[in-house]
């Protein structure tokens, strides 16, 4: 295999265990969709919320392009991606079990008290716990916690140490299934009127009105077009993306109030408001952790 990229050496050696792997490029992202896919055009494979393998030939579709067959991972199609890759991800559903990813010391530290133990594998600024079995992933169930398991990705950081445990009801709680949109005329919650973003909040905002609002309404849009199932977790999406723009601002920026109007976001698409207040509030707050 002389000549072989080394994230493609690890991959192979990967998936000869039978763990379903794909590649990573700068920022530890998966490779953009083939041009048939781009942008959605296909529909989106067309079933991204159901589990199953992508059937474009190159990289593609995220985590759905994980396998373990060795001809598609050395083929030409995949070449160029392996050429540029920089790192390897695995599909751990795909694989039988579940990632706790801790992203931070107090993340770790509410795991060591909480969790029972497993196979540990250290990250950048935390640790992933491996548990075995699968469940739905979920993004931000607490603050610096997302499980990672069917339909998500995560990048391979070595076997890590410990006996791995099955997967316990701790973990499962963690991933609770957020509500989809209710039948027409339900209520899921009614939230009081509420202030709007503008510079009499923020008076210490380095940032024109304009920008700020520009940048909700097209978080907000993003949120409000999850009308079955995701409402929460781009949510929490959104809720980091903007709290990070104010990261270099002398303050205050009134985040609290961008959080407002994306809690109502959430909430209006059918979201339950204890849901949605959560992942709006761990969203600001991993931005603000990321800028300390």
């Amino acid at each position: 295999m002389t000549g072989t990229p080394e994230p493609l050496r690890t991959a192979l050696a990967l998936a000869a265990a039978s763990v379903p792997v794909l590649p990573l490029r700068h920022g530890k992202l998966p490779f953009g969709n083939c041009r048939t896919c781009k942008d959605s055009a296909c529909g989106d494979r067309p079933h991204m919320k159901a589990a199953g393998p992508c059937c474009c030939p190159a990289p593609c579709h995220g985590w759905a392009a994980a396998t373990t067959d060795p001809h598609v991972l050395t083929s030409p199609a995949w070449a160029a991606a392996w050429r540029r890759a920089v790192a390897v991800a695995y599909h751990p559903g795909g694989a039988g079990v579940t990632v706790v990813d801790l992203d931070d010391a107090a993340a770790v530290a509410w795991a060591r008290e909480t969790l029972p133990a497993t196979r540990t594998v250290r990250t950048t600024r935390g640790e992933h716990w491996i548990y075995r079995g699968t469940l739905r992933s979920a993004n931000a169930v607490r603050p610096g916690v997302d499980v990672k398991s069917l339909m998500q990705y995560a990048r391979w950081l070595g076997p890590g140490t410990g006996r791995m445990s099955g997967l316990p009801a701790a973990v499962r709680a963690l991933a609770v299934k957020e509500d989809t949109t209710p039948a027409r005329g339900d209520v899921v919650s009614s939230l009081p009127e509420r202030a709007t973003w503008d510079r009499t909040v923020a008076t210490g905002c380095r940032h024109t009105e304009r920008y700020v609002r520009t940048g909700l309404e097209r978080g907000l849009a993003l949120v409000r077009s999850r009308t079955e199932s995701g409402a929460g977790s781009q949510a929490f999406g959104v809720a980091r993306f903007l709290a990070a723009q104010h990261a270099a601002c002398p303050g205050p920026c009134a985040l609290e109030v961008l959080g407002e109007e994306i809690v109502a976001a959430a909430v209006s698409v059918g979201v339950p408001e204890t849901y949605a207040r959560r992942a709006v509030t761990n969203g600001l707050e991993a931005a603000l952790r990321r800028a300390a």
